[in-house]
């Protein structure tokens, strides 16, 4: 066995059926077992996934028991070389396996493998590559120097912002969304630690696995789709909580006393600004969600596709504008005349984006080519979903029959 997938879903259906959906078609030219845990999801997700993945190992467990723990008992079950753990509400390209897997097995110092991620809306997400959290890290992201400064190797360097994002470089931190780790690392260095309950995890395991002298990499040659924030809306008070809880624990794990009792400092201040930013952005700020009825929807599809969209769009009382022709008979994946589309685009209008004759990666590379205010959806074919991220701050949007 080349790959073990290990997801830890908690009631994301719909992303994760679009998930599966794309890893199944990125598992095509590899040897690879797929597990999904279940952390006691109210979703309905057992009755709604199991049938329609019959490939997949699901684990149904009876509670919540956290993001490490879950991840944990898949793995306990693994036989792949390569372990990838990766979050439900991801949507990986049809070459990002292949790739990742060849670039490791042509460097053994690699310990663990990141990707270029990218949000609903198309914007390139920062936490793909990221340095250890640190006293001087922690002020100057508290300071705003790091927005001031983005591409400054001293101010932006949590999330090291002189690095190019479409190049490959060794990196400190990994993103749990996506991390790919040989199997005889962790048999060194161990898996996540169960302290952490969620947030914080993938932070223990890459500074662990760059502790025991490998190398931790982000790999710009594949991108996924990351909607951010679905079991935990980014800003909120429970999301303050928990990541800052998180980040203590790391820090008194591994920095001694006298750091320790710095960073802890500044965390605490770090807690109480983010916590009265949230609580103030609650008050005054309406949460808007990307399912708006009657929203213009423009769907990007072969015709077969069309019809499960727009049967999907009709029960939750979306309208259709039109759908953009794809060449059936072009390799190519190329589509009619997306700048003529582009201009009819307003910020209040919806592209639904269909894998089927138009692969994932194209997919991918359109939606970072289209307007940011447009709204993006995206169905794979042989789901029942639709599912859009408007925000990497906020909870995504999914619908479904």
């Amino acid at each position: 066995m080349q790959l073990s997938i290990i997801i830890v879903n908690y009631n994301v259906k719909y992303f994760l059926e679009q998930c599966l959906q794309s890893v199944l078609l990125a598992t095509k030219n590899c040897t690879a077992e797929i597990f999904v845990v279940d952390n006691n999801s109210t979703d309905g997700s057992k009755q709604f996934l199991e049938p329609l993945f019959k490939e997949v190992h699901f684990i149904w467990l009876p509670k919540n028991i956290g993001f490490a723990k879950a991840n944990n008992i898949a793995l306990a079950k693994t036989s792949g070389d390569y372990i990838l753990f990766l979050n439900p509400d991801t949507i990986v390209a049809e070459d990002s396996f292949e790739k990742t897997i060849a670039f490791l097995q042509n460097n053994a110092a690699i310990g663990a493998l990141g990707v270029k991620m990218i949000d609903g809306s198309g914007q390139f997400l920062k936490e793909s590559k990221r340095a250890f959290p640190s006293p001087s890290i922690s002020l100057f992201k508290i300071l705003g120097l790091a927005n001031l400064f983005p591409k400054s190797k001293l101010f932006a360097k949590y999330h090291m912002g002189h690095l190019s994002v479409n190049e490959n470089n060794e990196v400190d931190v990994l993103a749990g969304a996506f991390m790919l780790v040989p199997k005889v690392v962790l048999n060194v260095v161990g898996s996540f630690d169960e302290a952490f309950f969620m947030y914080g995890e993938d932070v223990d395991l890459s500074y662990r696995i760059q502790k025991a002298g490998y190398k931790n990499y982000y790999f710009a040659k594949t991108t996924i789709l990351h909607f951010k924030g679905e079991s935990t809306k980014k800003g909120s008070l429970n999301y303050v909580r928990l990541f800052y809880k998180a980040m203590n624990l790391f820090v008194h794990k591994h920095y001694k006393s006298g750091n320790a009792a710095v960073f802890t400092f500044l965390i605490n201040i770090g807690i109480w600004f983010r916590a009265a930013l949230a609580t103030l952005t609650s008050v005054f700020k309406v949460d808007k969600k990307t399912f708006i009825k009657d929203k213009d929807n423009f769907i990007i599809s072969d015709e077969g596709n069309y019809t499960k969209v727009v049967e999907i769009l009709s029960v939750h009382n979306e309208s259709v504008m039109d759908r953009v022709n794809i060449f059936n008979n072009d390799k190519k994946n190329t589509i009619n005349d997306i700048s003529t589309i582009q201009s009819y685009l307003k910020r209040d209008t919806a592209v639904v984006f269909c894998q089927n004759h138009l692969s994932v990666s194209k997919i991918i590379q359109l939606v970072q080519q289209f307007p940011v205010g447009i709204v993006k959806r995206f169905h794979l074919a042989n789901t029942k979903s639709i599912v859009s991220s408007h925000s990497k701050d906020g909870r995504g949007d999914s619908i479904g029959l």
